[in-house]
């Protein structure tokens, strides 16, 4: 017997380049190069904003008010009231 020839792949023509993707953004992403920005941390902060597994929450320091007794900026959360910090807990 002889082998049957694929002629189907013989009509269609040789095969399209693909487009070069390095140069389209995703939808919505206005400049695919740049970097995301991360929020400087505080002393407080027990991770990076964002860090998997934690979370915002009332600074332990000044209660969430963001002063601390003197009426300055409280040195832990740095006047925001809030910091990040390891949630759930194993």
């Amino acid at each position: 017997m002889k082998p049957q020839e694929n002629t189907a792949s013989s009509q269609t023509g040789p095969k399209p380049e693909p487009p070069e993707l390095s140069n389209q953004s995703v939808a919505g992403e206005e400049d695919p190069g740049a970097a995301v920005e991360v929020p400087p941390m505080q002393p407080g902060d027990e991770a990076p904003a964002g860090t998997p597994g934690t979370g915002e929450t009332l600074c332990r320091s000044c209660g969430g008010t963001g002063r601390s007794d003197d009426g300055k900026p409280c040195p832990e959360c740095g006047g925001t009231g809030k910091i990040t910090a390891g949630i759930g807990g194993a």
